[in-house]
Parts: C-alpha cells; structure tokens; sequence
C-alpha cells in the first residue's frame, strides 16, 4: 500500500484525527489554507471522484462534512467543501478526499 491516505486511514500514518466513524476518517490538514482545514477521506480508496460510484460513499462524505461542522461550531457562520479532481482540478493526494475550510470569510475566485 503506497497511498499515503490509505496509511493514515489504517493508522499507519500518524495524524491529527478529529473524527472517524466505520466508513471515514477526518484528519487536520497539514497545510492548512483556513483557521479550520480538515480532510475528510474514505477509508476504502477511490483514486478520485470519477473513480467512485458509490452513491451513498458520496452521501455519507457530506453528511459527515455537515456533523463535523456542526461539532466544531462553524456550521452557523458557514463553511466551503471542495472536491479536487484529477491533475487539472488540483488533485495532489490521488485518494478521494474533501477539503472542509472555515473560520474565516472565504472570499475570492473559484478558478
């Protein structure tokens, strides 16, 4: 297994977890772009979002996003979700993640 998030999903890896449940795990990103940056991640791996067709994976991601959010108590004053998708969408980490960035008004272009 080379995936790094594969790793740190079978906790060969060690990171700064903030919440797992059986199908997740939420870790603080290591270079964070926000006051609140966190990765959501499956545990299975999916090279990508193409790579994925499960509908309730995907589902389960952004209710996971929502009860993070809520957690942490930035729900209220709102938050951004990103899915980096391949080299031209960003993708650097080729292991289905989403981005959950908060604690500041983010302004600014998407692309």
């Amino acid at each position: 297994m080379s995936c790094i998030f594969c790793k740190i999903a079978a906790k060969e890896v060690k990171s700064s977890v903030v919440g797992e449940t059986e199908r997740f795990i939420v870790i603080k990103d290591i270079n964070p772009q926000a006051p609140t940056h966190l990765l959501i991640m499956p545990k299975e791996h999916f090279s990508s979002l193409v790579e994925c067709n499960d509908g309730s994976l995907l589902g389960g991601m952004l209710e996971t996003a929502k009860a993070v959010a809520k957690d942490l108590g930035v729900d209220e004053r709102g938050f951004r979700l990103i899915i980096n998708t391949k080299e031209e969408g960003g993708q650097t980490v080729f292991h289905l993640h989403m981005h959950l960035l908060a604690g500041r008004a983010l302004a600014g272009k998407m692309g």
